[in-house]
């Protein structure tokens, strides 16, 4: 099940959060200087959760956890979403290291992908990853997302600019996939 973190999630969030620190800290950006830690910090969790809601509102972001069987198992966010001429979304996604390789994140990925098209409207979706996170790779080729190459020093990861091959899929391309991509996964 795919929903908005909400801030009684925290306890779950937390506790698959402080489990997989070693997993997921090597592919995330570093927290800002001063910043609360929202792993740590029930305060800062709730203002997260208000930070999303509000992105709601505004139509720039959307954020979704992943559940399974009722516990948090990942995140799925659809981020600084562009209107006008560009009419684009960037999506990134962690999943519990327990619970990678079971589908669940191509699955998760192509309903936010779906959610995205054809609910707001976007004609395209992108996704980078630092080339050395085959995990994360390994989701986009399982669903055939098309490489558009390499952005040299494109984030900062874990105090390093980082390459990111850049994927991505267009609103002409969801048509033509969906039924196939919603056999598959669906």
């Amino acid at each position: 099940m795919l929903r908005p973190l909400q801030v009684g999630d925290f306890t779950m969030w937390q506790e698959v959060r402080r489990r997989n620190r070693a997993w997921l800290t090597k592919w995330e950006p570093s927290r800002p200087l001063g910043a609360p830690d929202v792993v740590e910090d029930r305060g800062a969790f709730a203002l997260r959760c208000h930070a999303r809601e509000r992105e709601w509102q505004l139509g720039s972001g959307y954020g979704f956890a992943v559940f399974v069987n009722g516990n948090v198992a990942g995140e799925i966010n659809l981020n600084s979403v562009q209107r006008g001429a560009f009419q684009c979304a960037y999506l990134g996604y962690w999943i519990d290291e327990a619970r990678a390789g079971q589908s669940y994140t191509p699955e998760g990925v192509l309903l936010v992908v779906r959610f995205a098209i054809e609910q707001l409207g976007l004609h395209r979706v992108q996704i980078s990853i630092v080339p050395r996170n085959s995990a994360s790779r390994r989701v986009v080729e399982k669903l055939g997302l098309r490489s558009e190459g390499l952005a040299v020093r494109y984030l900062e990861i874990n105090g390093t600019w980082e390459d990111h091959i850049r994927f991505a899929i267009t609103s002409e391309e969801w048509s033509e996939r969906k039924a196939e991509l919603e056999a598959e996964w669906f």
